[in-house]
């Protein structure tokens, strides 16, 4: 007896360069686990599609005529939807990138990457982790950490609700560590970190990892590299 079919990731292109949507359009029809339901030129068009598709993930570019992808992002992501938002940017060159952090984006690749990878950020975001494009995370989060809207007190303070050890485990998401390498940190198993990234996750009400990341960071349980 074989188990019902998966539901492909249900996807939503927004980025005002129709060739961008085109080429991962095609790339996407060679994957069968998922499907683009949607495309948006315009981030008020990215929000309106969001209420009336329901996608799962949406891939926002930043710069975009009208609503950007900044604001969009924070539409969807208070809005009722479950629908997580990937934002594919030039880091280098887009500075608006620390502002759809704080709007909720569940993650960041670079439209340099290989293409396949940024089909895996799609499938990461889709299961509900939170991806930060490799070579991204120091400068990004050191830079958006740094900023003049960041707090200016970097001295650590307590994180209200949470144990101990929870406190150790949310230290070391922020510094980029994953659950296995938490376990090997903490000697713990991997079931047991994972459990306690959940907790973290539920008790800081925070959407997803990047978030637990700004709060150790705005918290100064971490602190950028010099």
């Amino acid at each position: 007896m074989t188990g019902s079919p998966v539901r492909p990731v249900r996807v939503l292109l927004a980025d005002d360069q129709p060739l961008v949507r085109s080429g991962l359009r095609v790339l996407m029809a060679d994957h069968p686990d998922l499907e683009v339901v949607g495309e948006a030129a315009t981030g008020a068009e990215a929000v309106r599609l969001v209420g009336d598709l329901g996608p799962d993930v949406v891939v926002m570019d930043i710069r975009m005529p009208g609503m950007d992808g900044i604001e969009a992002t924070r539409l969807i992501t208070a809005g009722p939807a479950t629908t997580r938002v990937l934002v594919l940017t030039t880091f280098d060159e887009d500075d608006h990138v620390y502002g759809a952090l704080r709007a909720g984006a569940s993650g960041f690749v670079v439209k340099d990457m290989a293409l396949d990878d940024i089909l895996a950020a799609i499938r990461v975001v889709a299961a509900g982790d939170a991806l930060i494009a490799p070579g991204v995370t120091r400068r990004l989060l050191a830079d958006f950490i740094g900023r003049p809207t960041a707090a200016p007190d970097r001295s650590p303070r307590p994180v209200e609700g949470i144990t101990e050890r929870e406190r150790e485990v949310l230290t070391l998401v922020g510094r980029g560590r994953s659950n296995t390498e938490i376990a090997e940190d903490l000697f713990i198993t991997v079931a047991t970190a994972k459990s306690h990234v959940s907790r973290l996750l539920t008790k800081l009400n925070a959407r997803d990892r990047v978030q637990l990341v700004i709060t150790a960071y705005e918290t100064g349980l971490v602190t950028p590299p010099r």
